[in-house]
């Protein structure tokens, strides 16, 4: 009587798998990675996630006959419509009277920015779920690289924001040094915020409903048209001036615009970092614990 031998429809012990998994440089599919890994994980794809935002920014325009003209056009044409109603029409200027023009074009431009932000970033996983199901990669990579293509559209309008101050008759010194630091902060602080909204809207989907309504308050309660200080005061007034895009504003302006009005003071900067750090970390954090859920459903 011959040995029948081992038996080929016995599988591999839970040990013996991990060995294999090990050895050959795989990983349990549909479990959460450790949040170490992970970053290290989104690091080795930075390549990839370059290629993704300059690609989804050049792709943004292709269709238009003035291609990427338009990422120049659209916040000039912008910033004239919103001068017209908010500072001829509406008078919105008490605080800013000398300096509003440069004023209205710093704050308004970064809000279109932390907008977009907010809005596509927090779509980024449900409009990607082909790409999340079909390729392995960490998702967090999604939120990131919508902001990253939203920075890219927006370079040229803080570039036109520091052009407008100059021509305005501010004087160009050492605070302006400070603006791409204070554009830097915006970005990690909305890229925070869009990792939440990822999160978020892919675990209950009517809540992609919610961010524009949100974006649209934070528009008229930011001071992106009026100086917040001249029209709130007490307590309601330092919540307003200190949430996260109104300080953020703020600081944009003591960079470029400085003088009596907005002269650089440490705990505007230091706040505005805080939100920045604060953000990001909870929206990183917030991605990765869910990190295993996504694409199942």
């Amino acid at each position: 009587m011959t040995d029948p031998g081992p038996d080929r429809g016995a599988s591999l012990s839970a040990d013996q798998a991990a060995e294999l998994a090990r050895q050959h440089g795989l990983s349990q599919v549909g479990v959460r990675p450790p949040l170490g890994a992970y970053v290290r994980d989104v690091w080795r794809h930075r390549g990839f996630l370059l290629t993704m935002s300059s690609a989804d920014f050049v792709a943004r325009h292709q269709q238009n006959y003035l291609g990427q003209i338009w990422s120049i056009l659209n916040p000039l044409l912008l910033g004239a419509a919103y001068y017209i109603v908010f500072g001829l029409i509406l008078q919105t200027t008490v605080g800013a009277e000398t300096d509003y023009v440069p004023f209205l074009m710093v704050g308004l431009f970064a809000f279109i920015f932390i907008s977009a932000g907010m809005n596509h970033g927090a779509k980024s996983l449900v409009g990607n779920l082909n790409v999340v199901r079909a390729l392995r990669f960490p998702r967090v990579v999604l939120p990131i690289s919508v902001v990253m293509t939203e920075m890219f559209a927006a370079l040229p309008a803080f570039a036109i924001a520091m052009l407008i101050t100059a021509l305005s008759g501010e004087p160009v010194t050492w605070s302006w040094l400070l603006y791409p630091v204070a554009i830097l902060i915006v970005y990690v602080m909305t890229t925070g915020i869009a990792m939440i909204g990822a999160a978020l809207v892919y675990r209950v989907r009517d809540a992609a409903n919610l961010i524009p309504l949100i974006t649209r308050m934070l528009r008229y309660i930011s001071g992106v048209f009026f100086v917040v200080s001249a029209y709130t005061s007490g307590v309601a007034g330092m919540i307003m001036a200190y949430q996260p895009v109104a300080v953020v504003l703020t600081m944009l302006r003591q960079s470029l615009i400085g003088g009596e009005n907005f002269a650089l003071t440490l705990d505007v900067w230091l706040i505005s970092a805080g939100w920045a750090v604060s953000f990001f970390l909870v929206g990183f954090v917030v991605f990765w614990w869910a990190e295993a859920t996504y694409g199942r459903h």
